[in-house]
C-alpha cells in the first residue's frame, strides 16, 4: 500500500549507519516530489492495485460494479425526508457517482489476502514491552468482564443448543458481538489521532519534516472509525451504552496523550498488543459465523458504506465485512510493533511510501530495524525504477 507522504529530505533514512541509504533517500525523494507525485506513489502499491491496473481503473470497475443497484433512487428518496446538509448517515454523503474518494487511501485486499492473517503474538523482550503487554492484558480482562464475554476452552455438554451454549459463555450472541465490537472500535481509533496530533504539533514547532508518520497514524485512525461506522449501520447503542463509551474515551484519550510524550515506542506497542487481541477477537467471531453458531448474521448483506471503503463486491456479505476489518487489524497489529522497534525521533516511517501486502503483515509480526532499513531502500530502488520508465515530459 503506497502512501502519499513524503521521507524527509534532512535526515538518512531510519538515520542508521549505511550512508547509501540516506543518499538513497535524497536522490528519491527528490525524483518522488518533483517528478512522481501523488499519482505515481498510488501506483507503486503492492496490495491494493492488482497488476497492470491503475487506481483509476480499480474506481471504474467499482462504479460500474455497483450499476443497477437502486443508488441513485436510495439517495432520492433520504433526501426527501429532510434536508440534505443534516443527513447523519455517513454513506448519504458521498456522491452517487463517485465513490471512495471521500477516505483517505488505504488497502483493498484480494480473497488470497484475507484468508493468509495468522494470529501471532510477539513475546516481550524489554521492560518497556512487558510494561505494555500486561497493560493490554489487563484491559481485555477487566473488558471481558464488562461485557460479559467467556471464551470457555472446555468442551460443552453433548445436546446442548445454542440458546443453552450462549448461557454457559461458549457462544456470544449477536447482540453481544455487536456491543464488543462497537466499544473496541470506539476506543481503537483513539491511539493513531493521538499520535498523529501530537507528531503534527512537533513538526510545526520545530519546524521539520515528520519523517512520514503523521499519514500513517491518521490513516490508522480513520480506519478503526470506519470500522465503528461500518458495525454501527447494524445496531444503534443505547443511552447507557453511549455513555461508558463517552467516559472510557475521555479517560484512555488523556492517558495516551500524556503516555505518548513520554515514551512513544511503549505506546506503539502497546497499540500492537491491543492490535493481537483484536485479531484474535475477530478470528473467533469469523469461526463462529461460519460455523452457523451466529445465525442471525448467516447471509446478512454488508452494509453499504463497507461495500464502498474495501470495494466488495456487490452481493457481499457480512462474513467478508469481518475478514476485511481482521486484515485491518492485522495490519495495525504490525505496522505498530515495526515502528515501536524504531527511534520515533530520528527514524524514517518505512511504510510512508508503501506497506507489504497480507501475505507479509499477515504471516509477520514485525519488521525489525535492520528490515525497515531494507524496506526502506527497496521503496527508493522500485521509484527510481518507476521514474526511468515514465516517458519524457
Amino acid at each position: 500500500m503506497i502512501r502519499t507522504s513524503l521521507i524527509k529530505t534532512a535526515s538518512p533514512a531510519l538515520k542508521l549507519t549505511t550512508p547509501r541509504l540516506a543518499s538513497s533517500s535524497l536522490r528519491s525523494t527528490s525524483v518522488l516530489s518533483i517528478t512522481l507525485g501523488c499519482h505515481v506513489s498510488r501506483q507503486l502499491s503492492t496490495s491494493s492495485i492488482r497488476p497492470n491496473e491503475s487506481i483509476f481503473t480499480s474506481k471504474q470497475i467499482h462504479s460500474e460494479s455497483t450499476k443497477g443497484r437502486g443508488k441513485q433512487e436510495l439517495h432520492q428518496a433520504s433526501l426527501k425526508e429532510g434536508s440534505p446538509l443534516t443527513q447523519h448517515d455517513a454513506v448519504s454523503t458521498v456522491p452517487v457517482m463517485v465513490r471512495g474518494d471521500w477516505v483517505l487511501f488505504h488497502p483493498v485486499y484480494s480473497s488470497e489476502e484475507l484468508k493468509a492473517v495468522e494470529v501471532l503474538h510477539r513475546n516481550p523482550k524489554t521492560i518497556g514491552d512487558k510494561f505494555a503487554a500486561g497493560l493490554v492484558k489487563f484491559s481485555r480482562t477487566i473488558f471481558d468482564f464488562v461485557s460479559g464475554y467467556k471464551h470457555n476452552v472446555n468442551p460443552p455438554t453433548p445436546g446442548m443448543t445454542l440458546e443453552e451454549l450462549r448461557k454457559a459463555g461458549y457462544l456470544l450472541s449477536e447482540k453481544q458481538w455487536l456491543e464488543r465490537i462497537l466499544f473496541l472500535e470506539s476506543i481503537a481509533g483513539v491511539p493513531g489521532m493521538v499520535a498523529a496530533t501530537l507528531r503534527h504539533l512537533t513538526s510545526l514547532r520545530l519546524m521539520r519534516r515528520d519523517s512520514g508518520w503523521i499519514h500513517t497514524c491518521l490513516e490508522e485512525a480513520e480506519n478503526e472509525r470506519m470500522h465503528l461506522m461500518t458495525f454501527m449501520t447494524l445496531r444503534q447503542p443505547s443511552v447507557f451504552f453511549r455513555l461508558m463509551i463517552l467516559g472510557a474515551q475521555g479517560v484512555f484519550y488523556n492517558l495516551f496523550f500524556l503516555s505518548y510524550l513520554i515514551s512513544p515506542k511503549i505506546c506503539h506497542r502497546f497499540v500492537g498488543y491491543l492490535e493481537e487481541e483484536a485479531v484474535v477477537t475477530y478470528t473467533r467471531c469469523i469461526a463462529d459465523l461460519e460455523a452457523g453458531k451466529i445465525p442471525e448474521w448467516t447471509n446478512l448483506p454488508a452494509p453499504e458504506i463497507s461495500i464502498d471503503y474495501w470495494r466488495l463486491n456487490p452481493d457481499a456479505k457480512l462474513l467478508d465485512v469481518l475478514y476485511a476489518v481482521r486484515s485491518d487489524e492485522t495490519t495495525h497489529r504490525f505496522v505498530n510493533h515495526s515502528l515501536a522497534n524504531l527511534n520515533p525521533a530520528t527514524d524514517v516511517n518505512p511504510f510512508a511510501l508503501r506497506e507489504p501486502d497480507m501475505h507479509v503483515k499477515g504471516t509477520k509480526i514485525e519488521f525489525k530495524r535492520s528490515e525497515s532499513e531494507d524496506y526502506v531502500q527497496k521503496s527508493h530502488e522500485l521509484m527510481q525504477q518507476r521514474t526511468n520508465e515514465l516517458p519524457p515530459q
